[in-house]
């Protein structure tokens, strides 16, 4: 049997046959077993512990995502990563074609983890939610995924991906359900709010902003639910407190 079909059969192999319902193959296997060592000794320097959830926030103008991690009742920042490259600069995605990268509250499940991708690994945002059907807005397959290579998603280096896959492949393997990906143009604070004051996206920007408010002040991601064609943003801490 030639030796890539071989590889192939094995990886879809894993595919199919990964007891824990996240999707695998051989290559993000081999992956995990060289980096995640690594991760668990940096955790564990931070006072983190591995098996706790994470959320993800990107900012465009930084060129950055975050990987936070659950401690106690509050979020801590872990790692930030450099995008390697994204297009179509500030302001979301709103129709196929259009080149731009997306922005808003998603949420991602294991179903989105896609091991045999064709840019390295690749993690699906889930672009369009429930807010953009509303909207009509069009295209998909919006990924984090290596390669350093984009148009329309966040690509990343292939050794920076290797981390950013691992970690939401382990959150997942330790019983996370769904991990809640942030995507903001930039650091909304009231000084880039000003800055942008003047921008034909400032009345979308005002409402993810309070998202980000509530983040900023809990370290809690906020809960998202959507009303007249708009994000609802519900503290965590209120949550509970009403349990």
């Amino acid at each position: 049997m030639p030796k890539i079909l071989h590889s192939l059969m094995i990886g879809l192999f894993l595919l199919i046959n990964n007891q824990s319902g996240i999707p695998d193959s051989k290559r993000a296997a081999d992956i995990r077993g060289k980096v995640w060592p690594r991760l668990q000794k940096s955790l564990q320097a931070m006072g983190l512990q591995e098996d706790q959830p994470i959320y993800l926030r990107i900012i465009k103008e930084t060129s950055t995502l975050q990987v936070w991690v659950c401690s106690g009742k509050e979020y801590k920042l872990f790692k930030s990563y450099d995008i390697c490259y994204f297009s179509g600069g500030l302001g979301t995605k709103m129709r196929e074609g259009d080149n731009k990268s997306p922005e808003g509250y998603y949420t991602i499940k294991p179903a989105q983890l896609n091991p045999m991708s064709e840019y390295h690994l690749s993690i699906d945002v889930g672009y369009p939610n429930v807010l953009e059907r509303q909207l009509k807005y069009s295209g998909d397959a919006i990924m984090v995924h290596g390669d350093c290579v984009s148009i329309g998603c966040f690509a990343m280096t292939d050794p920076v991906i290797e981390e950013i896959y691992t970690l939401v492949y382990e959150a997942f393997l330790h019983g996370q359900r769904s991990i809640e990906l942030s995507i903001l143009p930039f650091k909304m604070d009231d000084a880039h709010m000003k800055t942008y004051a003047s921008s034909p996206n400032i009345i979308f920007w005002r409402n993810l902003k309070t998202g980000y408010d509530i983040f900023q002040k809990t370290h809690l991601p906020p809960i998202v639910s959507v009303s007249n064609k708009s994000y609802v943003f519900t503290e965590a801490n209120d949550l509970l407190a009403d349990q």
